[in-house]
């Protein structure tokens, strides 16, 4: 099997825009039209050393050959007029500017960290995100063909070597049936008082929306910012809290109090800008009391004594009637791995108030209730778990794990194709490579024709 990898991983390092110092700049490779700085070279050798990437042999012929195969599939995306949606990369690139404006500090900070203005960082995320972006669609629509047969997985399984064949990890299917604890009006009144005393100050002068944010919105990530989002789409938000804040024009006004699955809210605009908008927010959670989480429990367990007695309710009916868990309850509490998109966990992959449940659970089996993190909603709920099926480690066969076995065949099929599709395209595409950068012992040796 060839161990060629497919480029859609990207190639190089894009996240982090550093600049390489005191390199003399100069045309190294040229593609097509397409030119292959020195400089950039220098600074995808600095960016892998900081996000510790490890390039086997000499990263003066790894990257660059690496950049000029990016070059072949922009190339072709290009004559196939593969465009990218940019709102999505806009958003993409949104995405990882708050990133690191929430781990540096603040705006200026990362603007002196990186000694780049924000707009250029931004401009230079753009171009690589958008690349990368194209690339990966250019790369599926090479290999949208490949769909092996029954018979193919078959004969690629029966002709794995025996120590080829993957071990597949202890996993588990898990349904879930939750609801959040009953708060008591009194405390809703309590949270909404000090909400309503937030807004006067603002209103009044007396203190600063970005302050009160910092010291007490319960969302952390965004009281960082002083409560800001940064600029977001209507779909990115939970309905409830888009409806007002895309509702806003007045950046002085505080908006109403708005109850959203997370707790309670109040909103300031900060900017809009087409179908997108900043808005800044402070949150805050009732609190729950030993006792009120003591009667979910018990009307757990009397739920639960329902679904042992199967003849009177099966889970999936529970998980209707009485789950408030929106992302399981049209899936009869089938919990989905976030990571992978299916239904199957290892257990280190489950949220660890569920992996201790369902540990030592034999499948069929539904747990006692517990207390758990919401990890969408990061608030305690109550829960009854039940093992839809569980595997232990074992090596891959047809029978348990054909999909495994046919992920991994399409991998190769993919990796087979793209390594030879390369090969084809290097005999298609100028290529020059300056002197002093050819004594290279190249993954693909058909870049040198002279």
């Amino acid at each position: 099997m060839r161990s060629k990898k497919l480029l859609i991983a990207a190639l190089l390092f894009i996240s982090v825009p550093l600049c390489a110092d005191n390199v003399i700049d100069e045309v190294i490779w040229v593609v097509g039209d397409e030119a292959i700085l020195r400089s950039e070279v220098e600074e995808e050798r600095i960016r892998a050393q900081y996000e510790g990437h490890h390039i086997q042999g000499d990263p003066y012929c790894y990257i660059p050959e690496q950049l000029a195969i990016q070059k072949l599939f922009l190339h072709q995306a290009e004559l196939d007029s593969i465009v990218v949606n940019e709102s999505t990369v806009s958003h993409q690139v949104d995405m990882r500017m708050d990133y690191y404006i929430s781990q540096i500090g603040s705006k200026e900070k990362m603007e002196e960290y990186f000694r780049k203005t924000s707009s250029e960082i931004r401009e230079e995320m753009m171009t690589s995100v958008r690349n990368q972006m194209t690339i990966q669609q250019m790369q599926s629509k090479l290999t949208e063909h490949i769909k092996p047969t029954p018979a193919d997985i078959r004969r690629y399984y029966n002709t794995l070597p025996a120590d080829s064949i993957p071990i597949v990890p202890a996993h588990v299917e898990v349904q879930v049936l939750s609801f959040e604890p009953i708060v008591p009006q009194e405390e809703i009144d309590r949270i909404k008082g000090q909400l309503r005393e937030f807004t006067e100050r603002v209103t009044s002068g007396k203190a600063d929306f970005s302050m009160l944010a910092r010291l007490y919105s319960e969302d952390t990530e965004s009281a960082k910012r002083g409560g800001e989002l940064g600029f977001v789409g209507k779909g990115q938000l939970v309905s409830e809290f888009a409806d007002v804040a895309f509702n806003m024009s007045d950046p002085k006004r505080v908006s109403r109090i708005v109850q959203t699955e997370y707790g309670y809210h109040i909103i300031q605009l900060i900017e809009k800008k087409g179908d997108r908008i900043n808005c800044r927010h402070i949150l805050l959670r009732p609190r729950v009391s030993a006792t009120d989480k003591i009667h979910s429990l018990e009307k757990l367990d009397s739920i639960r004594a329902l679904i042992v007695d199967s003849a009177k309710l099966t889970f999936e009916q529970a998980v209707i009637k009485y789950s408030q868990d929106k992302n399981t309850v049209m899936n009869a509490g089938l919990m989905t791995n976030q990571m992978t998109g299916s239904s199957q966990f290892e257990f280190q992959d489950l949220p660890s108030d569920v992996a201790k449940q369902v540990y030592t659970m034999k499948e069929g089996e539904v747990s006692k209730p517990f207390i758990m993190m919401d990890p969408m909603k990061n608030k305690e709920v109550c829960a009854i778990v039940k093992v839809k099926s569980k595997a232990d480690i074992h090596k891959a066969n047809l029978v348990e794990d054909f999909q495994t076995i046919k992920s991994m065949l399409e991998a190769q099929m993919a990796r087979d194709f793209i390594h030879d599709w390369v090969l084809k395209k290097q005999k298609e595409v100028y290529v020059h490579i300056d002197d002093k950068w050819r004594g290279c012992d190249f993954e693909y040796p058909g870049w040198v024709h002279d």
